[in-house]
């Protein structure tokens, strides 16, 4: 019942949140009402008052081009493979420059696990942007569960390990190998879909980058942390677990709604974002726009939230949080043939291993995500790296100035240095490239140019008039 009195909410609230936006733009500098007295101050309340009750769908990760080498390179967004509850994401880049595509050719190939804990998967933005500068990258983009229909089945936990073993496998059939990266939750079942390869004898990631996840979250316990152990499964089950209401394609399914989740993130600093909202309103007021804008980037992602399926959510509170299934050795996973399976860590033996916790992180505590390096004991020493980020909470290890700055260039170089060259699977040559490469159009009009001028040349030889001059230059 509380998801469909959150819709019928939300539905009362649209107008208002329409009619907020368009008074704020009546009273805007230049507009209608826009001399009058307190105009200003009038047009920056109604903008407000739009932000807090508008519906905020899914981001775009929009990164149109980057910077390789000091060269610009075009990104293309491309699905590579499209699963129920998730698409696997690649950002393609096109150059017209030989040397750059020679560049882009022989750098790593590296997969990022994006989280599925309530926000979509272009809360790494940043982080997929900054790596696009020296690697070829791809992503897990989760679905929303209330559009993916009931005869989909379920979504499980052990579903998630297999997702990321199969776009394991995926990549690797494509460029010989990859590297891992895993933010925040998907440390856990990104270390148990590794093992399970491991386990089995098959070829695993070249390295695995692990930030700020809940490895293990007895170490350090946080608020989220508490929450999960101090409530029981039960209470979870019958407290936060909802119906997809009427009008969406998920109508039925067992969902942790993500407005829950969102109220959740919001209550754990309520002045603070109390404290930003006002600060937001003084700055439109002031006409700073740069800080305007940069208040409704960061809360156009924050407050777009997606729905978790039951099964998934519930499990990983069981697993991660309550019985602590991982570092106690007792996790068994079922793989897509039905077969049981236990989750050993310390089968992985090729893979390197970088752990990278932020000192102020108030999400994955202390320790957490270093705890990773106890359980991969057949990791040689040397594979093995920790970094902690001076100053850094959750966001900051993969998002803003410090990811950038610090945490990025160890990343980098960590990969680098466990880098191998790509072939393809069953091959014994080396892969020929990236993307495709596009002449530039300048070479274009020479070789065309070139062309005429061989044609012109056979001409006379065979004793034929050549082509008018005027017909020469329009060919070029």
């Amino acid at each position: 019942m509380l998801y469909q009195l959150y819709e019928a909410q939300r539905s009362l609230m649209e107008p208002f949140s329409d009619f907020a936006q368009a008074a704020s733009k009546l009273y805007a500098p230049g507009a209608v009402w826009g001399q009058l007295p307190m105009a200003q101050r009038m047009a920056a309340g109604y903008d407000l008052l739009y932000r807090l009750g508008k519906d905020y769908e899914k981001p775009e990760f929009n990164i149109k081009s980057v910077k390789v080498e000091g060269d610009e390179v075009v990104i293309q967004e491309v699905i590579e493979l499209d699963k129920p509850f998730c698409e696997l994401r690649r950002f393609k880049r096109f150059t017209d420059d030989p040397h750059t595509l020679q560049t882009l050719k022989t750098q790593p190939v590296v997969l990022v696990v994006a989280p599925l804990s309530g926000h979509y998967s272009t809360l790494l933005r940043d982080t997929v942007r900054t790596l696009l500068q020296g690697h070829k990258v791809y992503i897990t983009d989760w679905k929303n569960a209330r559009i993916v229909p009931l005869s989909e089945g379920a979504f499980h936990l052990d579903d998630y390990v297999n997702y990321v073993q199969e776009f394991i496998r995926l990549l690797q059939s494509e460029y010989g190998n990859c590297h891992v990266v895993s933010v925040c939750q998907p440390t856990v079942p990104v270390l148990a879909a590794i093992s399970l390869m491991a386990s089995r004898g098959e070829q695993t990631p070249l390295t695995m980058t692990m930030m700020g996840g809940p490895i293990d979250a007895r170490k350090s316990p946080t608020a989220v942390n508490n929450l999960a152990t101090n409530k029981s499964f039960e209470w979870f089950e019958n407290n936060v677990i909802y119906r997809v209401p009427q009008g969406f394609p998920g109508e039925g399914r067992r969902v942790y709604p993500g407005f829950l989740q969102h109220t959740g993130f919001v209550a754990m600093n309520p002045d603070r974002h109390a404290s930003s909202h006002y600060d937001y309103f003084k700055d439109l007021i002031k006409g700073d726009d740069a800080s305007a804008e940069a208040h409704r980037k960061f809360y156009d992602e924050y407050n777009a939230v997606l729905d978790m399926d039951a099964d998934y959510y519930l499990e990983t509170i069981r697993t991660v949080f309550q019985e602590f299934g991982l570092v106690n050795g007792t996790w068994d996973v079922k793989n897509p043939q039905g077969e049981i399976e236990r989750v050993r860590p310390q089968d992985i033996r090729n893979t390197a291993l970088l752990t990278v916790e932020g000192e102020l992180d108030d999400i994955s505590g202390s320790g957490q995500t270093k705890a990773a390096h106890e359980l991969c004991t057949g990791v040689p020493a040397e594979q093995q790296e920790h970094y902690e980020v001076k100053g850094a909470g959750h966001y900051g290890i993969f998002s803003g100035r410090r990811w950038r700055d610090l945490v990025y260039p160890k990343a980098a170089a960590f990969i680098a240095a466990h880098d191998q060259p790509q072939k393809r699977a069953g091959s014994t040559t080396r892969i020929t490239a990236e993307d495709t490469i596009r002449a530039p159009k300048r070479r274009v009009a020479q070789a065309a140019a070139k062309a005429v001028r061989k044609t012109t040349v056979a001409t006379k030889a065979a004793g034929k008039p050549a082509a008018p001059a005027r017909t020469r230059r329009a060919a070029r």
